[in-house]
């Protein structure tokens, strides 16, 4: 007490609670929501220009860094609070994306991740197009940029040239995160998500036809209300089917304020949990098999840590915290950051090991 003049509070819950949390906690001097960046650096008279167009500050290690290249999501999933909390979509411009990504390799970051709240919307609001696969080509332009990863792309209305700059652009990785949430129809009708399963299969094929390889990654919903024991077989039927690279799984929340929360949760938490490790026993072996046929094959990694002496590293089919990791057996000393040879010598459910090759 006495220490601070003013207390601001802003992000997610500032956005979409703010009247109740003014009402419980009057001590704060105001309140900003999730784009209102330019009115707290007014209440703080802060240099406007400045501060927005300021350097860019690293959360994460030096080597690679997420780059948001949108805010807000216009898109109704009945399960979704993020619209509440983001508002609707907001497009970064090619120019800013680009400025922040030549600022980021100045800092030594190599990787990218590209995320937003839905990847494949970018453009429409302010290029009245959907210009994803620009901004690729522009950000493969970057000197010094040695990959760009594509996270939470939407399935639906998804544009198919992304994949074709990516198949031509060396430094974007052949991996692609595309949450599909789930695999039986009468699911995906109640979640509104606005594909079939019948869709989603199309899209998956014509995926890996375009760009031979590539790793995708998906995240899936387990106890959505209304889902039954032959929903979850349809989606296990699904996984068996398109042998995805990458799974994760998630267990429903009853989100107040969001469509699916005047459905019963009828789902009780012990099942839910139950069915989405059933589903993830089916991915376990998809996993192991696919990685036992990077044996012995010699892959570029991107080292990223150093843990109980042993060196750990990621594939360009590999995101970070979420995927494989790679163990680096060597005697030599790595710096962090830097790409190196690996020979793959043991595979594992999820991560490989290999011998530093050169």
């Amino acid at each position: 007490k006495g220490k601070l003049d003013k207390v601001y509070v802003t992000g997610c819950l500032s956005e979409r609670y703010r009247g109740d949390l003014a009402l419980e906690i009057p001590e704060v001097d105001a309140w900003f929501g999730t784009m209102e960046l330019p009115l707290m650096l007014n209440q703080l008279n802060a240099d406007y220009k400045a501060e927005l167009l300021g350097e860019r500050l690293l959360s994460t290690p030096s080597h690679y860094a997420y780059l948001k290249i949108s805010e807000g999501c216009n898109r109704t999933c009945s399960f979704c609070a993020i619209p509440l909390m983001r508002g609707q979509h907001v497009s970064k411009t090619i120019e800013q994306l680009v400025s922040e990504a030549e600022g980021l390799v100045k800092k030594g970051v190599k990787e990218v991740m590209l995320i937003a709240q839905e990847l494949t919307y970018y453009g429409l609001d302010i290029y009245k197009e959907r210009a994803l696969p620009k901004l690729l080509n522009a950000l493969a332009d970057v000197k010094g940029l040695e990959w760009i990863r594509l996270h939470y792309a939407y399935p639906s209305k998804f544009p198919l040239e992304v994949l074709d700059v990516m198949r031509e652009r060396s430094t974007i990785c052949k991996y692609i995160d595309i949450p599909l949430q789930h695999a039986s129809n009468n699911m995906l009708q109640a979640m509104r998500r606005n594909i079939t399963r019948e869709e989603m299969g199309e899209l998956i094929t014509e995926i890996r036809k375009r760009v031979p390889g590539i790793a995708i990654r998906t995240t899936l919903i387990a106890g959505f209300p209304g889902e039954t024991l032959e929903d979850i077989e349809e989606l296990k039927e699904f996984l068996q089917e398109h042998q995805f690279d990458r799974v994760g799984i998630f267990t429903y929340s009853h989100e107040e304020n969001t469509s699916a929360h005047d459905l019963v949760d009828d789902v009780p938490a012990a099942e839910k949990q139950r069915r989405a490790e059933e589903i993830m026993e089916v991915q376990q072996e998809i996993s192991l098999a696919k990685n036992q046929q990077k044996e012995g094959l010699v892959l570029k990694v991107l080292v990223d840590k150093k843990e109980a002496g042993r060196y750990l590293g990621r594939t360009e089919f590999d995101s970070v915290e979420v995927d494989n990791e790679v163990v680096i057996n060597t005697n030599k000393k790595l710096n962090i950051g830097e790409f190196v040879m690996v020979k793959i010598t043991k595979a594992y459910d999820y991560d490989l090991e290999g011998e530093l090759v050169g």
